[in-house]
């Protein structure tokens, strides 16, 4: 029978050591390392500048593991470039540590459900509104955008009353504001009783059911006239919607003190 040489190459071989499927394997590993690098790298465009906790300094940007600022163009023609390593940094927050440890919560010093802290974050959004591709403003009340409808076979929460997590009367739905962008429901206007309408998100509330009111339970009824208001009534800012979301997700927290408290 024929034998094989001793230094034969095999089929498929590059050396008697090495084959394709080796060298097939180890560019797959060295181009998935590269990957997760460009990922990493990629995830870092947002939020920075990062800050020691222990020292209370800024860390100092990293050329290696934080890629180099890119333009982000927005439709409103403003440019974005991101990450932005001089950034000023907020320390008038009325919140502090209650350990010294890295990484300890934050609990607030001021009581107001618009103090900005913890689910009551925002951040500082262009105080100009979103608009449609045809240069609409995108999210506007129903008598404004009259070419939408209710459907008349669904709850139509216009009319009904809007009740706290006390379920204590916070106001009547008058209108609704909807995104004309995505066809899509975002707000309840609310008339208060005193006089003055707010806006609801309707993530925050369940609509009526059976004839049921609008229940939300973020917030208590008396709480309602704190709600941040917008400049012009028949339109909304991005500014203020970020202002208005936290407003409801500091409620969620901090409505009552016994939210804020474990149940154990």
């Amino acid at each position: 029978m024929p034998t094989a040489l001793p230094n034969a190459v095999p089929i498929g071989g590059l050396t008697s050591y090495l084959d394709v499927a080796q060298v097939v394997l180890y560019a797959f590993w060295l181009f998935f390392a590269g990957l997760v690098f460009y990922l990493r790298r990629e995830d870092r465009r947002e939020g920075y500048p990062l800050e020691n906790e222990a020292v209370g300094r800024l860390k100092a940007p990293d050329p290696i593991l934080i890629p180099s600022p890119k333009a982000f163009r927005l439709t409103s023609g403003h440019t974005m470039w991101a990450p932005q390593t001089n950034v000023a940094v907020d320390t008038e927050v009325p919140s502090r540590k209650v350990e010294p440890w890295p990484g300890a919560p934050y609990e607030r010093t001021d009581t107001s459900l618009r103090a900005g802290v913890g689910p009551g974050s925002y951040a500082p959004r262009h105080d100009e509104h979103d608009r449609t591709w045809d240069g609409e403003y995108r999210i506007v009340p129903l008598r404004v955008a009259d070419h939408f409808v209710v459907h008349e076979d669904g709850p139509n929460p216009i009319g009904r009353t809007v009740v706290g997590a006390d379920r204590k009367l916070a106001g009547v739905v008058v209108d609704l504001w909807v995104d004309r962008g995505e066809s899509f429901v975002r707000y309840y206007e609310v008339e208060l009783p005193g006089g003055g309408r707010r806006l609801m998100p309707v993530t925050f509330c369940r609509g009526p059911l059976f004839g049921r009111n609008v229940t939300t339970e973020a917030l208590l009824g008396e709480q309602f006239a704190d709600i941040p208001t917008t400049k012009d009534p028949d339109s909304v800012t991005l500014w203020e919607e970020e202002r208005i979301m936290a407003y409801f997700g500091a409620g969620t927290l901090y409505a009552t003190p016994a939210r804020a408290e474990p149940l154990l």
